[in-house]
C-alpha cells in the first residue's frame, strides 16, 4: 500500500499525514460471548486470538496505522500483544482521550499498549491545551479532533489547531455532506481521516441509490465496496481511510480491494457524477 500514499503525498499539504489506510479498532475489543462461567475463559482466549490475528493480517497486508480507544474494550491490550513485536518506527498508533483528565487518559493508554501513542483524538477544544503541552513535550506527535457531526468538527478546526480530524461517515459515495469541512481542512493544512465507508448500504446494496451507483461501477469492473474505499482519498484533504474488521479474512478481503486499481474513467463517468451529486 506504499505506492498510493506516495501519490497522495504529492497533492496534499497537510502538516501531519498518517498512512493512507489503517485498521479501525472498534471491533478489536469485542468481548467474548457470555455463556456458562466455566467456558468464559476459553471464549475470552478465543476473542484475544481472533483480534490479534486480525491485527497481524492487517500488518501483513501493509497497513501501518492502527486506531484504538479505551472505550473499545480490550482493544488496547490486544494491539499491544500484536504490535510490540513489530519495529516501533514502522507504524502509527492513535487513541482517544476519555474521562476528565486528558493527561492521565493518555498515560493510561500508553501503559495498556506498552507503547508510545503517536496521535490522540479529543472531542472538545477544552482538552486541546493539555494535549498541546504533551505534543510540545514529545509525549505525542499529533492532536486530532473527534465528533459525531461534521459541523462540530468544522468548529473545532475553525477555533482550535488540531493536526487532523476523524470523520465517521458523512463523506463517501452515498453521502458527501461533510464536504465544507474538507474544504476548510484543505485550506488549513489539517488532515482528514475518514472512517465508516463500508456501511451496510455499500456492502449489501441496501438502498436504491447504492444499487444505481453499483450498476455504474460494475460497467468498469469495479465493485461498490472497492469504489467506496477509493473514493474519499479523491479529495486532497483526505489523507487516510480507516477500515474496521473483526477477522483476518475480513481485513485481507478489504486490503485486496484497496490494491485493485479503479479506472479513472469511472470517476469521470457522467451518470456516476450525477448519482453522486444527488446523494
Amino acid at each position: 500500500m506504499a505506492a498510493p500514499s506516495q501519490v497522495l503525498a504529492a497533492r496534499c499539504t497537510a502538516r501531519f499525514r498518517p498512512p493512507r489506510f489503517g485498521l479501525g479498532g472498534c471491533h478489536l475489543g469485542d468481548a467474548p460471548g457470555l455463556g456458562d462461567a466455566p467456558g468464559l475463559g476459553r471464549a475470552e482466549d478465543a476473542a484475544d486470538e481472533q483480534a490479534i490475528a486480525t491485527i497481524d493480517a492487517a500488518y501483513q497486508a501493509g497497513m501501518r496505522f492502527f486506531e484504538t480507544s479505551p472505550a473499545y474494550g480490550a482493544s488496547e491490550p490486544r494491539l499491544s500483544t500484536a504490535l510490540r513485536r513489530r519495529p516501533r518506527g514502522e507504524f502509527l498508533i492513535a487513541t482517544t482521550v476519555t474521562g476528565t483528565d486528558p493527561e492521565a487518559s493518555v498515560r493510561a493508554s500508553c501503559e495498556r499498549l506498552g507503547l508510545a501513542v503517536d496521535l490522540v483524538f479529543a472531542q472538545d477544544d477544552v482538552t486541546f491545551p493539555v494535549l498541546d503541552q504533551l505534543r510540545r513535550d514529545g509525549v505525542i506527535k499529533a492532536i486530532g479532533a473527534l465528533a459525531e457531526d461534521w459541523r462540530e468538527l468544522d468548529r473545532l478546526v475553525r477555533d482550535g489547531e488540531p493536526d487532523c480530524v476523524l470523520l465517521s461517515g458523512q463523506y463517501g459515495l452515498l453521502d458527501q455532506s461533510a464536504e465544507p469541512l474538507l474544504e476548510r481542512c484543505a485550506a488549513r493544512g489539517v488532515s482528514v481521516i475518514v472512517s465508516g465507508v463500508l456501511t451496510p448500504e455499500v456492502l449489501h446494496g441496501q438502498s436504491v441509490q447504492a444499487r444505481r451507483i453499483s450498476a455504474v461501477c460494475e460497467r468498469y469492473g469495479v465493485s461498490l465496496p472497492q469504489a467506496a474505499l477509493a473514493f474519499p482519498s479523491r479529495h486532497p484533504a483526505v489523507t487516510s481511510v480507516l477500515i474496521a474488521a473483526s477477522s483476518p479474512a475480513e481485513i485481507r478481503a478489504d486490503a485486496a480491494l484497496v490494491r485493485q486499481p479503479v479506472p479513472e474513467r469511472l470517476w469521470k463517468d457522467t451518470e456516476f457524477l450525477r448519482l453522486l451529486s444527488s446523494s
